[in-house]
């Protein structure tokens, strides 16, 4: 059986080749062909994708190109602004410290103005005040200047009788000299000093009757020594009194020995009073008693560079007007 297989299939060998040669030759043509697709297939694909990656490629090269333009375009630009606004800053700077300059001249120009205007302001109110106030009140009398027999101070007021040595007659004195007056009585007391006033304003006619009356007690060149003429007496202004107190020395004669007038050489300058005839002066006898009110500026630097009132330039002495009542 085995052999007749062999030889049936040795026999028809040929013909079998025949056969299933061609089927083999085109199922393998077939897949050349199917392979060969395919192939070619990948090739267009591959060749494709390296198309897109070539693509990509460049796309990235100019992405980068432009990225760098951009980045050197970006940085010139921001120098750019950076020297722009390093300049704005200069010239901010320099417009500033210009406006600096100018509103600090301007502020100089409106002080000065403004002290020119207080200045001219002082002078005006300083005027009214000088013509307000009797001018009289600082002039060397005592055979210096005259006031006649029509002059009389401007305001006075009575002195309480409890500052007064004599309650038989009323005493006067300028209204704006009772306050220091008074207040400087008061101090004396404070300090156990007793101090009265014995005579304050005379008139014309009382300094004419109470010359004529000393002339025909102790003659006309006695009397010339220690009374002044009518017209030339401080008592006229109404700014001057005569001061005694109590005890041994009390009245005029003796009144420099008296504790009440150390008291007033050291303290009547406080409130603007002065010593008019002082020992050594050249118009009349050491007068200790006699205080005339100055104002206390005046009195202050009279009494600080111990000077005295009728040795001063009457020039000088006039500055002090404007503020004899502050």
């Amino acid at each position: 059986m085995k052999e007749n297989k062999e030889n049936f299939f040795v026999t028809h060998l040929p013909t079998i080749t025949l056969i299933t040669l061609p089927i083999l030759l085109v199922s393998l043509g077939y897949s050349w062909y199917k392979g060969n697709e395919y192939i070619q297939n990948q090739e267009i694909k591959y060749s494709q994708l390296q198309e897109k990656v070539q693509n990509q490629e460049n796309l990235l090269t100019k992405t980068r190109e432009d990225l760098t333009n951009t980045t050197s375009l970006l940085t010139d630009s921001i120098q750019i602004i950076e020297d722009n606004i390093s300049l704005t800053k200069t010239e901010s700077q320099k417009l500033t410290d210009s406006l600096s300059n100018t509103l600090s001249r301007e502020q100089e120009k409106v002080s000065s103005l403004q002290k020119e205007t207080e200045k001219i302001g002082g002078t005006v109110g300083t005027l009214e005040k000088l013509s307000q106030t009797d001018k009289e009140l600082l002039q060397k009398y005592s055979k210096v200047f005259f006031l006649n027999e029509h002059y009389v101070p401007s305001d006075l007021s009575e002195i309480l009788n409890k500052y007064l040595y004599s309650e038989q007659k009323t005493q006067y004195i300028h209204t704006n000299v009772s306050s220091p007056l008074t207040k400087m009585i008061d101090a004396a007391a404070a300090d156990g000093v007793t101090l009265y006033v014995k005579s304050a304003y005379r008139s014309f006619n009382e300094q004419d009757n109470l010359k004529s009356g000393y002339t025909v007690v102790y003659g006309e060149k006695s009397a010339n020594q220690f009374s002044a003429d009518q017209g030339y007496s401080e008592h006229q202004l109404g700014t001057t009194v005569d001061l005694i107190t109590t005890g041994l020395g009390g009245e005029l004669s003796g009144f420099d020995k008296t504790k009440a007038y150390t008291w007033l050489q050291n303290n009547a300058y406080k409130y603007g009073f002065i010593l008019s005839y002082p020992k050594g002066n050249q118009y009349y006898t050491f007068e200790p008693w006699h205080w005339r009110f100055v104002g206390k500026t005046l009195a202050q630097k009279i009494h600080d560079e111990n000077l005295l009132f009728y040795n001063m330039e009457q020039r000088k002495i006039d500055e002090y007007l404007v503020s004899i009542f502050d």
